[in-house]
């Protein structure tokens, strides 16, 4: 442990180590990948103990769903305004696809949400991370609808879900270790088969949303 480390007493102490915390483990992330990082990694990198690190976030899952809202309220925000001049689905399909891609880290938290960082987390803090996604799918949603007349908002909210679990899919394809890549190397028509992120990823969300009218209230009529 640091030397100069001092308990943080007052509220605006604590904050400030609470964000220390947070930019050590993004800087991690992004260096190592997310599911790379341990929470003795972010402890090393603020020069704190782990179980110090435990005064401010229960556990590494609890730091990077923190994260992952923060990242996803920033994306959505630049959804938002991109889709302010944008009309119809292939203009809104690239302006999901774009702020997507110019945020590595957030594809990354994505890619790991359901299998990793939903686990080992209290009740509360998922309960605080499922009612922020219900709010971001939501006003994104409700923007594509307004860029696309023929979904309804509710669709437009599945189009946002889509394109999350198309992210999940595609961002781990798309950065392959490094044997992988060594093969893709030496085997060309090996790696046609996995396209490049933003196209594919333009092209499913395109898809999805030019489909949903054709199969509206058929989710709703199932036992």
């Amino acid at each position: 442990m640091d030397a100069s480390f001092r308990r943080a007493r007052q509220p605006e102490q604590k904050q400030q180590r609470r964000e220390a915390i947070l930019a050590a483990a993004r800087d991690l992330a992004l260096t190592s990948g997310v599911a790379g990082v341990s929470l003795g990694d972010i402890a090393a990198a603020v020069g704190l103990v782990k179980s110090n690190v435990l005064r401010y976030f229960g556990t590494r899952e609890e730091i990077y769903l923190q994260l992952t809202m923060r990242d996803g309220t920033e994306w959505a925000d630049a959804v938002t305004d991109r889709l302010q001049g944008a009309a119809g689905i292939g203009e809104m399909a690239t302006a999901l696809a774009d702020c997507f891609a110019e945020r590595v880290l957030y594809c990354d938290l994505i890619s790991h949400a359901e299998t990793m960082l939903e686990h080992n987390v209290s009740l509360e803090v998922l309960h605080t991370y499922k009612l922020w996604a219900i709010g971001m799918y939501g006003r994104v949603g409700e923007r594509i609808a307004a860029v696309c007349p023929e979904l309804t908002a509710a669709e437009g909210t599945s189009v946002v879900f889509a394109a999350g679990a198309f992210v999940g899919r595609l961002h781990p394809i798309t950065r392959p270790p490094a044997t992988l890549a060594e093969l893709y190397a030496r085997e060309p028509a090996i790696a046609a088969v996995f396209p490049p992120f933003q196209p594919a990823l333009r092209h499913f969300i395109a898809a999805t949303a030019a489909g949903l009218p054709s199969v509206r209230g058929e989710l709703a009529q199932r036992p």
